[in-house]
């Protein structure tokens, strides 16, 4: 799939919403991927084209940072964090089992297109280790087995529901839309925050605490 005019288009909408141009060159790359899966050659020179940037300092960005993917992948990534704390709490024997269970490697795609499986760092979120992401959503507390049902029925193409977050897990294509800076209307759905990231607030009104004055003038 090539790029379209309406995706130039879209750009340049993006491109209105910064004072400085060059400043919407994240969402940009998001919206590349929300249309081919992946940022490609093609991507990263209209990019450049529409912000009067070289393809290298385009590409510099593109490479950079680990969300934007230089292939095409799967309908669903699927990462499996391997920081400190979920490493120990099992995350590297789930990492380990979904590359046999899939037939993949880090950062490939299964024959099918449907699963890309990448270990990653760490997601904010060691109240719940291990955790998982599909598509940037969060899947808490993991186990061996809960992770490959989980990509089996990503594979089925049966509806999936993260512990946090939307209600249904979307494509690849369409977060990154959404990351873009077009909202797909579900931001206030499902559960924000569970239980294990509430318990200090639980704790401190139990207490009576309160948040210290601030000094005179403080904001």
């Amino acid at each position: 799939m090539s790029l379209s005019e309406k995706t130039r288009e879209d750009m340049r909408a993006i491109i209105a919403r910064y004072p400085e141009p060059r400043s919407a060159l994240l969402p940009m790359l998001h919206l590349c991927q929300a249309e081919e899966g992946f940022v490609s050659p093609e991507g990263v020179a209209m990019c450049a084209e529409e912000l009067g940037l070289t393809v290298a300092e385009v590409g510099a960005v593109a490479t950079f940072y680990t969300m934007y993917k230089r292939r095409p992948i799967g309908d669903y990534h699927v990462g499996v964090c391997t920081n400190t704390l979920c490493a120990v709490m099992g995350g590297d024997a789930i990492f380990s089992a979904l590359k046999e269970h899939l037939g993949v490697g880090n950062d490939e795609t299964t024959a099918d297109g449907k699963v890309t499986l990448e270990h990653i760092e760490c997601n904010a979120a060691c109240d719940f280790a291990p955790v998982m992401m599909v598509n940037w959503e969060f899947f808490d507390n993991q186990t061996i087995t809960s992770a490959k049902e989980l990509v089996d029925k990503l594979r089925r193409g049966d509806p999936v529901a993260p512990t946090r977050g939307a209600n249904r897990v979307c494509t690849w294509k369409e977060a990154s839309r959404v990351l873009a800076g077009f909202p797909d209307g579900r931001a206030d759905e499902g559960v924000s925050a569970g239980p294990a990231s509430l318990l200090g607030l639980k704790y401190a009104k139990e207490r009576g605490d309160r948040a210290p004055a601030m000094p005179d003038g403080g904001i």
